[in-house]
């Protein structure tokens, strides 16, 4: 019977959060996050206490990051103590990788070999612009990077993990137990991409659409507005950093065969400006645009359990009824997500992702 993780902070025992890999027992089931941020702790302990994203009580949940990421997790070593959350613990790891070294064997290797080993699936959650060059590009001069360590550990623990166009002779990890789950949002899907050998769209109102304007931008369809723009003026604090629209689902695809949330496609919470554009190996789209252009959802064709989403359907707000959200400049914020996209429109949707993410488990 699958209930929820509820004892994540249920304990006041002291608990030290920054562990060695040597000392997790592989025989304890681990879920594996990505740039655990105190930001990203706080939303899957929220998915988890809900009961959204439906656990085993006896799963343990292991953060995963960069010595010289740009994010200072003492903060997520704070909060995971001081919030005693008694089944996270963080790994910090200092490999030097660079754009030439992650598709193959390097510092990494058997570490993600033993992290897989040791856990049963992996979330990589969204964030800031891949460096072009680890996908064979010159970089677009609207493309920001930002965190450049994470991104190099992240995207070779993909390859590691999924194999990929670049050396087609490998034997990727999930080939071992290809049941393991991952998960990529956001930016978690773009590195899936990259990893398999895929490229990406580096600006999609520019790229794709011939724009070089926001006002532009803001008068075309909402669904063919992938993240607030309104926010670009900086003349309201108080808009979130999202844009909702539709998406539309490939015939008999995860998505389709779901089909609790109805016939109404449903509206997403989306905030990127970059988006797949030559495929990876093994990727296969399950999700689009209303316009067809922009990749909303991924799946991989040996790996069933590998799912990757260009929008967020982890932010709590979709699932609060009391949480109002102000997306235009001069508007109140009157409605909820739940308000304004009621039952099949969204939370369904969304609700069902994340029952069939966890029952995996």
């Amino acid at each position: 019977m699958l209930v929820m993780l509820g004892m994540l902070s249920c304990s006041n025992d002291t608990h030290k959060a920054l562990v060695n890999l040597q000392d997790l027992e592989s025989s304890t089931p681990k879920i594996l996050l990505m740039n655990p941020t105190v930001r990203n702790l706080k939303t899957f302990t929220y998915l988890v206490d809900e009961g959204i994203l439906p656990l085993p009580d006896s799963y343990q949940v292991i953060g995963i990051f960069h010595e010289l990421g740009e994010y200072n997790f003492k903060q997520s070593v704070n909060f995971i103590e001081k919030e005693h959350l008694q089944k996270i613990n963080l790994i910090e790891i200092n490999p030097d990788l660079t754009s030439e070294s992650l598709y193959g064997f390097n510092e990494c290797s058997l570490l993600f070999k033993e992290l897989f080993e040791k856990s049963d699936g992996v979330i990589f959650f969204g964030g800031p612009d891949i460096p072009p060059s680890t996908y064979g590009k010159t970089t677009n001069l609207l493309t920001e990077i930002t965190d450049i360590h994470r991104h190099f550990l992240e995207i070779s623990f993909l390859y590691h993990l999924l194999g990929g166009y670049q050396d087609t002779l490998y034997n990727p990890l999930l080939r071992e137990k290809p049941e393991y789950r991952v998960l990529g949002i956001c930016l978690g899907m773009q590195s899936m991409n990259v990893a398999t050998g895929g490229t990406l769209i580096q600006d999609i109102p520019t790229e794709l659409y011939g724009l070089s304007q926001v006002e532009q931008v803001l008068e075309m369809e909402i669904d063919n507005q992938h993240r607030n723009y309104h926010t670009n003026f900086g003349v309201d604090r108080d808009l979130i950093w999202g844009s909702f629209h539709q998406i539309k689902f490939e015939s008999n695809s995860l998505f389709d065969s779901l089909n609790s949330f109805g016939s109404v496609l449903p509206y997403v919470w989306s905030s990127h400006h970059q988006c797949i554009d030559k495929l990876g190996k093994g990727i296969i789209p399950m999700a689009w645009s209303m316009d067809g252009k922009i990749i909303e959802a991924v799946t991989h064709c040996e790996f069933p359990n590998v799912i990757g989403v260009q929008f967020h359907p982890e932010i709590p707000a979709l699932y609060k009824s009391d949480e109002k959200l102000k997306q235009y400049p001069d508007h109140n914020a009157e409605f909820s997500y739940i308000d304004m996209y009621t039952d099949n429109g969204g939370v369904i949707f969304h609700r069902a992702f994340w029952q069939h993410f966890g029952e995996k488990f």
